[in-house]
């Protein structure tokens, strides 16, 4: 018997996962068809694993988390949408915290951790190094680059970007709906947030519809963005406005690797 056999006794394997050797799952835990998973990765307790979904080497799993989760679409869903997704694919070296869920669709490259309780939806890439904090909600149809920090309970609505070395700090609200909700007007305008390279966002700050805010640009904490940040300029207030340049020594050019 393999380790995944001797540690899983009490785990469900469906006969076509495929696990390499190295592979602790932990008992309780559920492993759907066509499962696919890496060298040396350790798989917690209760998890569950959807049908199809690849899992890097050297990847944890905590305790209760699910991967591959299908999306639900409500009768007045704006976004989501029924049609056959891709395979969730985790990279190498990820973390995956307690309670997380991570749609089927979605793409995360290695050496990503998602805290505990994070959510990601489907259509969602992130690129390597990232960390996703403790109660982050990613939306779906976002694109997230490498070497970004995403931190406690912070919400990312669906159809935004955000560049590389981005950094959002706890509870900052992203928006994509200037309806509010209301009139079929709304779903020709949906349009989610935009972080250029190196920008970084204070704490509580909340971000309206369709906004983009430039490279290495800083937003104040508890500012209300309404407008376009320019490029390298620290703005404040509500609404948020221009006061000064970032100084040089902050831009994410002139920090170590």
């Amino acid at each position: 018997m393999n380790d995944s056999e001797q540690q899983g006794a009490r785990a469900v394997i469906d006969p076509s996962a495929v696990l390499a050797p190295g592979v602790s799952v932990d008992h309780g835990a559920v492993i759907g068809p066509g499962v696919v998973i890496g060298e040396g990765t350790v798989i917690g307790c209760h998890v569950v694993v959807r049908e199809g979904t690849r899992i890097g080497r050297g990847v944890r799993i905590d305790d209760h988390a699910v991967l591959g989760k299908l999306p639900m679409r409500a009768a007045a869903s704006a976004i989501t949408r029924e049609r056959e997704l891709p395979p969730l694919e985790i990279g190498d070296g990820c973390l995956v915290g307690a309670g997380a869920v991570i749609y089927r669709g979605a793409r995360i490259a290695g050496q990503v951790m998602i805290a505990d309780l994070a959510t990601v939806r489907e259509d969602v890439s992130i690129g390597e190094r990232t960390i996703v904090g403790r109660g982050v909600t990613i939306e779906n149809r976002v694109t997230i680059g490498p070497r970004c920090k995403i931190e406690t309970e912070a919400y990312i609505t669906a159809l935004s970007e955000i560049g590389e070395g981005c950094f959002i700090a706890p509870s900052v609200c992203f928006t994509n709906d200037n309806f509010l909700g209301r009139t079929k007007e709304r779903f020709r305008h949906h349009k989610g947030v935009t972080l250029e390279r190196g920008a970084r966002v204070g704490a509580n700050v909340t971000c309206l519809p369709g906004i983009t805010i430039g490279a290495d640009a800083l937003v104040a904490a508890g500012a209300i963005v309404t407008r376009d940040v320019p490029a390298r300029m620290i703005v404040m207030g509500q609404p948020a406005r221009p006061v000064r340049p970032v100084p040089e020594e902050q831009l994410l050019d002139n920090q170590e690797p």
